[in-house]
């Protein structure tokens, strides 16, 4: 689902991705409609640098991301395997093996880019 990112939105981007300067794709010149996409696509150098870039979130951030990708509006689709591998162990370790089942269900369910 296609979304402005909110204040809010810019804030966890912005902690996760603290070198973004604009809201654009720099390939494709569109804006931004989700935080892990762009997080996993244009500024994680490797899979040790997005592990720790996640794990930046606090738990409120964390909550708050689950809770957008639970109605559909934070985007999974682009998001790499390898990379949502990590992104999963970290929702298994903080938030419960069960959550980390429901996001994998929703990112094999809309899993397109």
């Amino acid at each position: 689902m296609a979304r402005e990112l909110s204040p809010k939105d810019i804030a966890v981007l912005k902690k996760v991705a603290p070198e973004c300067a604009g809201l654009e794709c720099a390939g494709s010149k569109a804006p931004y409609r989700s935080i892990l996409p762009p997080l996993s696509n244009h500024y994680a150098k490797n899979e040790e640098d997005f592990r720790q870039r996640i794990s930046a979130l606090d738990d409120g951030d964390l909550e708050y991301l689950l809770s957008l990708i639970r109605t559909g509006e934070e985007s999974l689709g682009c998001v790499q395997p390898h990379y949502m591998t990590l992104f999963l162990e970290l929702i298994a370790e903080r938030m419960g093996e069960g959550t980390a089942e429901e996001i994998m269900a929703i990112y094999t369910k809309w899993n397109e880019c």
